[in-house]
């Protein structure tokens, strides 16, 4: 007898009740539904039209997203999507937004989707009426669909996914998808977009003066970034350069807007563009010139579509470095011999993630259902979620093509949570420079700020392996951009901590004057002596050479001291504590931004307290930056500099001085002729940008592990 379901207000068919669904019922339904158009929408837009989306939600996981059709309240789709039902009883939650890029998206109304009043292997019209519970008796249009439900034999074997929306507040939103295959293919990127924005031409003038302040943000799905501001200009020059990932193999629609930054109210929109990557051929570089739609001017843009870097999910029985014939071509493809193939591809990153143990309860039967995101700079890859455990076991292997080897892993772990978003259970992070390959090891979590632990380790397993000479190379370039990080907000403790810091590298240059000061003073006769010879006899021989070779003689005397056992490098507890202090602050901060609007606390005197605020922490960074560059902090980064400065003083003995300017002066007046698209960089700033501040080695500190979570270790051939 075949069962029917039934469509609500047909009467020649028998309605059949909820009852013929046992709650334990095994089998899984495939829902298919098709997105034809939506009908006479509500408008959200001030000129009178909507930006309409859609979104699939599903047990409170969002299943599909459509395409916008931009100003448009009569949109067509034809967008057809698959998903897997394993209970009919839950509606199809169908939410329409207006898209607004750079605010929040306006919600136009929703309407439920009875799956219990479908027939099954029919293939039925549906047309749905969008209501808003804040204004029911307001007419929103309505979506047209075709859907068609049928039976499933499968295994039930869901997972969920998490995506990240890359939105300000750093949130996360879940989807719901199966396993296997579509667990993977839905994260691993097909390829990567390379983008430079260079200029804007003849922008339009928002502000009072006759100029703006613009900028840029970008768009590929989740995927966002956000440019520098450019300020008091029409005409501006960025010279950026950044990545997407590639998802559809058909390429997909960058968006593209431009906004006048505006201290204390809304920013300013000055226009907008669209890219469509479908039309652009690979493997070649495309300079578009994008007039603006709504605005004027035009953005020039340079967007380079390549193949997908080697990254990979499999379970632990399937790794790369385990079969030894793919480990000897991943050791070949990074050996000296192929020094200058492909200089983006520094090295090739693997990471186990094992087991978790003793995590934080999160929901209120005393248990998680946790899952790991594996993220280096913008690369991103999940685990599963593994349900009601606190010790789960995931035994994943994912691998990443390193493009800096100076970048950090991070490892955080989630609570899935099915009406809202993913709590936090902890988090690592392991600069790859301090990784010792082939070791198993218990990883303690740590909070959000990463300064102190959490409940809980993380069982991790992590080869590197890299080529010396690209890295270094590598190092003089400009470090790679997340797409789009936290805006600073200001912090008392946060403005104190960067205030303390920067007087700390202050008050060094001022010892370093009143010591040179009490020489002169003969305040200890022995002391001036040996400074006035001292000096006698550097100003007769002085020569320009002997400055790299001062700096080369102060890293090797640090180093011998350190080897030595005489380490005067000192734990900075200073810092430590103001860490601490700036994260009950960012606790009381969560809390309050729930009860305060956030234009509410728009202020100029706020963006001037920022600014500041960053400036300290710039300041401090960079003398803390020298500091640990002779103080050999990171070894492989000292012994770089090593290197340049005997290079600059064998240079300098050997060849005059007005040489070696006549040299950079060429080539600083020709590089634009050259290569009129080149992003500009200082290599000694990028250098030092590679170097952690005394904050970002406190929270690259591995915590002491408990001894009762020591890891059993188990040693392999180290292929550094």
């Amino acid at each position: 007898m075949k069962k029917r379901f039934l469509l609500r207000g047909r009467t020649n068919l028998v309605e059949t009740s909820n009852a013929d669904f046992p709650s334990g019922d095994p089998r899984m339904y495939q829902l298919d539904v098709t997105l034809r158009r939506g009908q006479n929408l509500a408008a959200r837009d001030r000129g009178g039209t909507s930006d309409p989306y859609v979104k699939f939600k599903l047990g409170g996981k969002e299943v599909f997203r459509s395409k916008t059709i931009h100003k448009n309240l009569n949109p067509v789709w034809e967008e057809k999507a698959c998903i897997l039902i394993d209970n009919p009883r839950e509606p199809l939650y169908i939410k329409v937004f207006d898209y607004d890029f750079g605010l929040q998206d306006d919600f136009i109304g929703s309407a439920f989707l009875d799956l219990t009043s479908l027939e099954l292997n029919r293939q039925t019209d549906v047309t749905l009426s969008l209501k808003d519970s804040h204004y029911p008796d307001h007419d929103l249009g309505s979506i047209l669909l075709s859907v068609l439900l049928t039976p499933r034999e499968e295994q039930r074997e869901v997972t969920m996914l998490m995506r990240k929306s890359w939105k300000r507040s750093s949130k996360f939103q879940t989807q719901s998808l199966r396993l296997s295959d579509l667990h993977r293919k839905s994260q691993l990127w097909r390829g990567i977009v390379s983008i430079t924005l260079i200029e804007g031409r003849e922008l339009k003038a928002m502000d009072a003066n006759g100029l703006s302040d613009p900028y840029v943000k970008f768009r590929l799905g989740h995927q966002k970034y956000k440019s520098k501001i450019m300020p008091k200009t029409l005409n501006p020059q960025w010279r950026e350069q950044f990545d997407f990932h590639l998802y559809e193999e058909r390429g997909g629609i960058i968006d593209i807007t431009v906004w006048d930054k505006d201290a204390g109210k809304r920013d300013d929109f000055i226009g907008r563009c669209q890219v469509d990557l479908s039309n652009l051929s690979k493997e070649h570089t495309h300079k578009l010139e994008m007039p603006l739609e709504e605005g004027e001017g035009c953005l020039v843009l340079l967007v380079t579509l390549t193949a997908s870097a080697a990254v990979t999910i499999s379970d632990l029985s399937l790794n790369s470095l385990e079969d030894q014939k793919e480990r000897e071509e991943i050791l070949k493809r990074y050996s000296l011999m192929a020094m200058f193939h492909n200089m983006k591809d520094v090295g090739f990153l693997q990471v186990k993630v094992i087991r978790a143990e003793a995590l934080m309860a999160a929901d209120v039967t005393g248990k998680s259902d946790p899952f790991c995101v594996v993220e280096l700079n913008n690369d991103r890859l999940l685990t599963h979620t593994v349900y009601k455990n606190l010790n789960p076991e995931w035994n994943k292997v994912f691998t990443f093509n390193i493009k800096d080897i100076h970048s950090v892993l991070e490892v955080t772990v989630y609570d899935e949570d099915r009406d809202r978003s993913a709590d936090f259970l902890g988090k690592v992070a392991i600069p790859l420079l301090s990784i010792q390959n082939g070791e198993q090891k218990a990883y303690v979590l740590k909070n959000k700020q990463l300064t102190g632990p959490t409940k809980g380790v993380i069982y991790l397993e992590i080869d590197v392996i890299f080529n010396a000479v690209k890295a270094s190379i590598r190092t003089l370039m400009p470090k790679e951009q997340k797409y789009i990080e936290e805006e600073n907000r200001l912090s008392k403790q946060l403005l104190v901590r960067n205030f303390i810091r920067t007087k700390r590298c202050i008050m060094v240059l001022i010892n370093a004057a009143y010591y040179i000061s009490s020489c002169f003073d003969w305040d200890s006769p022995p002391r001036s002596l040996a400074a006035f010879l001292l000096f006698l006899f550097v100003v007769w021989n002085f020569e320009l050479y002997m400055i790299p070779l001062a700096l080369l003689l102060l890293l090797a005397w640090n180093y011998f001291l350190i080897i030595s056992g005489k380490d005067n490098r000192q734990h900075d507890t200073v810092v430590e504590d103001m860490l601490e202090d700036e994260e009950e602050e960012d606790d009381r901060d969560d809390k309050d931004s729930e009860k305060k609007g956030f234009m509410n606390r728009l202020y100029a005197i706020q963006e001037v307290c920022v600014s500041v605020q960053n400036i300290l922490d710039e300041v401090a960074s960079f003398g803390e930056r020298i500091k640990n560059t002779f103080n050999w902090t990171v070894p492989f980064l000292s012994c770089l500099a090593i290197v340049a400065l005997f290079v600059f003083t064998i240079i300098l003995y050997f060849i005059p001085l007005r040489y070696i300017v006549l040299v950079w002066g060429i080539n600083k007046f020709t590089k634009k002729l050259r290569n009129p698209y080149a992003i500009d960089n200082n290599e000694l700033l990028d250098f030092l940008s590679r170097v952690p501040s005394d904050v970002q080695l406190m929270q690259y500190h591995e915590l002491k592990q408990d001894p009762s979570h020591s890891p059993s270790k188990r040693k392999k051939n180290n292929p550094g």
